[in-house]
């Protein structure tokens, strides 16, 4: 995605318990509309009560699985954003249960390039998953995992490469 920035103007909740990651996400992302929750409840109603384009979902201490389950049934494309609870397990349950991506808290600062990728690959009729590893890249997760992170579900990995194209 050259160009444009496809998050002009879209409206994103960002949800975290952590007051100092959501006014970093406000501040990167201020070309669009952020709204911010720090706990599941508030997440919830501002889910049930607005229309919002994306939605950025911490896994751990705002139950983040259960608001992605939300923002499915609401059609809102939604990224998980950790750093406690980054695994290959997350990652994979993440990607099974519908999530638009998988981005590691040390990576928050990209989080503009990883979001206007999903809007552009939704626009192309692309996988939302599709520049997630080019983005990461393999050396990113062998780092934190080891360099057989894959080994252990390679049937997995291996529709993960496949469906994301």
């Amino acid at each position: 995605m050259e160009g444009k920035d496809l998050l002009e103007g879209k409206k994103i909740l960002v949800v975290d318990d952590e007051p100092d990651i959501l006014e970093t996400l406000e501040d990167l992302l201020s070309m669009a509309d952020v709204v911010k929750a720090q706990s599941f409840e508030s997440a919830k109603a501002f889910l049930e009560g607005s229309k919002f384009d994306l939605a950025i979902l911490d896994i751990m201490g705002v139950n983040g699985y259960e608001l992605l389950s939300i923002c499915n049934r609401k059609n809102i494309a939604a990224v998980m954003l950790t750093s406690h609870a980054l695994t290959p397990e997350n990652i994979m349950k993440s990607f099974k249960m519908g999530a638009a991506s998988f981005i590691p808290k040390d990576r928050i600062s990209d989080i503009p390039v990883f979001l206007n990728d999903v809007l552009d690959a939704k626009a192309q009729g692309k996988h939302v998953w599709s520049q997630w590893t080019a983005r990461l890249g393999e050396a990113y997760w062998e780092k934190k995992f080891g360099h057989k992170w894959k080994d252990k579900e390679q049937k997995f990995w291996s529709d993960f490469h496949h469906k994301a194209k």
